[in-house]
């Protein structure tokens, strides 16, 4: 299995590659302005993958160190997956100091639940507690 480089420097990730996959290439993110994504990155503990240098893989968690954290933003490349990347990527996201202790660590996904799924995430205990806000269209632009 070929070994993917997880780091948290913010320095060494590629924006614009991540704002291209998410804005274009993601199913949850699509129209992402690069501002916004800007300021996302600078509000969470960011995940880059790199192999041969070159980043391949993002992960974001927002948290706040202590009580809770929701990972968002996963994503590895088309061109790399099934390389076992998004299996370290998550190992050392789950390894993270930060990210220890942690009463409530939340996902959503539409089609990995297999991959969270050996790192300890299910289903809601109390489903029934949780609530949300959600726009799916907020990035469309009107033509």
């Amino acid at each position: 299995m070929p070994v993917l480089e997880v780091s948290t420097d913010k320095t060494r990730l590629d924006v614009a590659l991540i704002h291209r996959f998410l804005s274009g290439q993601s199913t949850w993110a699509q129209g992402l302005p690069l501002s916004v994504l800007g300021k996302a990155i600078a509000n969470s503990l960011c995940f880059g993958g790199y192999a041969d240098g070159a980043q391949v893989a993002f992960a974001r968690v927002v948290t706040d160190g202590a009580t809770f954290a929701n990972l968002v933003d996963v994503f590895v490349l088309p061109e790399c997956r099934r390389l076992g990347y998004s299996k370290q990527l998550m190992t050392a996201i789950m390894a993270h100091p930060e990210l220890q202790g942690l009463r409530r660590f939340t996902l959503a996904t539409g089609d990995a639940h297999g991959l969270y799924r050996q790192y300890g995430f299910g289903s809601p205990q109390r489903p029934q507690t949780l609530m949300e806000r959600y726009f799916p269209d907020i990035y469309k632009t009107e033509a």
